[in-house]
């Protein structure tokens, strides 16, 4: 009997690639220039830690360069490695791609368990890894721009941009060199929530498609819907709090590092939250059933199931056993390449990974445009949309003041109306419409190719094609 071997991530990579390109007629010579990965840096420094030099392994991977800088996160993990670094970095480029930022592909990654350090001393190790890689341009803002993965944050990369200045102390762009800083360092409003505010935006998009919703057998509106959600990190947190609160789901579990979390009528997303802060687990929380069997409840009844941790989560082993008839991928690659053939078939739906997650690069790429423009937006316009609105507001007050009682208005437009939009609110619009037409642009190839079975190839058909648009339009 023949043993089937489950596809690492980066060939589950190539091979949905592989999967895209057989329906498209590409040069043989252009396809393998997309899919190759340009460069990798593999980088070993010393830090003086605790009396000793520790060496420490990062990279930095270029997957490609049709349109520059080249963008992607920066991750602290001990699992961290080459050919990891590398899918992520293809990720990136289809990714961007698909929901038009103008950059490359790229990622980064760093072997390290960032909780076995003082603060004081990873942010020595972090200087260290954004030196050795801004001094090769690996971190640049017109070449190569990072931002937060997992294990990184905000901190990080006020360290990392930090580091770059006083490396480059006459460029006047240095903040633009890594995006994901905090607010008064250079970060935009809205981008720690970015990539759960897009899987909120995501999934809105999606119960806006009534074909899609029939394919995924699924009727009404995601109010009352059952959700799952595996990872409460900043990803999860978010996206489970958004759509709880503001769209009426009903998160029924949890899954984290100690168990789960199941409750039918719904768990308390904050609540939960905040536990996990105080605890470092969900362990001991209480209203709710917790099972140290965490995998176990990604097979639960429900009607979306959102995994949101780490990649492959959902494979070969346990996909012919998810009962969710829709999986929305918050995480990075969280279903392997055989998990996907077995949910395809069984007629579950997919909305892959490089357009549910890319909320955060789409908002990375409104501070980079910020950073480079040196105001923040709504600045300009912002009082001058109010008094414009104050004109029409006047006007219906007048009128008001005629009709009597017969027609009035309420406070809270006049409220509304009169309130311009700041950058927070332009954030949101901007990804909001960037999450639209991304999907929109996969729901026509989906609706419409009899060979496009499933949103991921749709997606990979879309961002392919453009990224193979850029090549020709630079004479390659």
């Amino acid at each position: 009997m023949t043993q089937i071997v489950e596809p690492s991530f980066r060939e589950s990579v190539d091979l949905m690639f592989n999967r895209a390109v057989a329906l498209m007629d590409l040069p043989p010579g252009l396809e393998e220039k997309i899919r190759v990965c340009n460069a990798t840096y593999t980088v070993r420094f010393g830090v003086r830690l605790r009396g000793q030099i520790q060496t420490f392994t990062g990279y930095r991977s270029v997957h490609s360069e049709h349109m520059e800088p080249v963008k992607g996160g920066i991750r602290f993990a001990l699992g961290v490695n080459q050919d990891e670094v590398e899918a992520l970095a293809a990720l990136m480029t289809y990714k961007c791609a698909l929901v038009e930022a103008p950059f490359g592909g790229s990622k980064g990654g760093l072997r390290i368990d960032p909780r076995q350090y003082e603060e004081h001393e990873l942010e020595r190790i972090t200087r260290r890894f954004a030196y050795e890689l801004a001094k090769r341009d690996l971190i640049h803002p017109s070449q190569n721009v990072p931002a937060p993965d997992m294990g990184t944050g905000e901190r990080e990369m006020a360290w990392i941009a930090d580091q770059y200045a006083r490396m480059n102390t006459t460029d006047i762009n240095a903040k633009a060199c890594v995006t994901g800083k905090p607010l008064n360092a250079g970060g935009i409003s809205g981008r720690v929530e970015a990539t759960g505010r897009g899987v909120q935006y995501a999934l809105q998009e999606f119960f806006r498609d009534p074909e899609g919703m029939k394919k995924a057998n699924m009727t009404g509106s995601l109010d009352g819907k059952r959700v799952i959600v595996q990872g409460l990190g900043n990803v999860g947190y978010h996206a489970a709090k958004f759509l709880s609160e503001e769209n009426g789901a009903l998160i029924t579990g949890i899954i984290e590092r100690d168990g789960a979390l199941f409750s039918s009528d719904g768990l308390d997303v904050e609540a939960v939250h905040q536990w996990i802060i105080k605890h470092g687990g969900i362990t001991g929380f209480p209203d709710a059933n917790h099972t140290a069997e965490g995998s176990a409840v990604l097979e639960e009844d429900c009607d979306i199931l959102i995994p949101a941790a780490l990649e492959g989560v959902i494979n070969l082993s346990n996909a012919a056993n998810i009962k969710a008839p829709l999986i929305i991928e918050a995480a990075n690659g969280p279903v392997t390449a055989g998990g996907d053939e077995i949910l395809r078939e069984r007629g579950t739906v997919i909305i892959p990974d490089m357009y549910a997650n890319a909320g955060g690069v789409t908002v990375s790429y409104f501070e980079w445009v910020k950073n480079l423009s040196h105001i923040r937006f709504g600045r300009m316009q912002r009082r001058q949309e109010e008094a414009r609105h104050q004109l029409v507001i006047d006007e219906l007050s007048r009128l008001d003041e005629h009709m009597g009682d017969a027609w009035s208005m309420t406070p809270q437009f006049k409220d509304k109306y009169l309130r311009g939009a700041g950058e927070l609110e332009l954030v949101r619009s901007g990804l909001d419409d960037t999450m639209r037409i991304a999907y929109q642009s996969m729901r026509d190839v989906w609706h419409e190719r009899d060979d496009a079975h499933d949103l991921r190839t749709a997606a990979y058909l879309v961002s392919i094609g453009k990224v193979a648009a850029s090549y020709r339009a630079k004479g390659l």
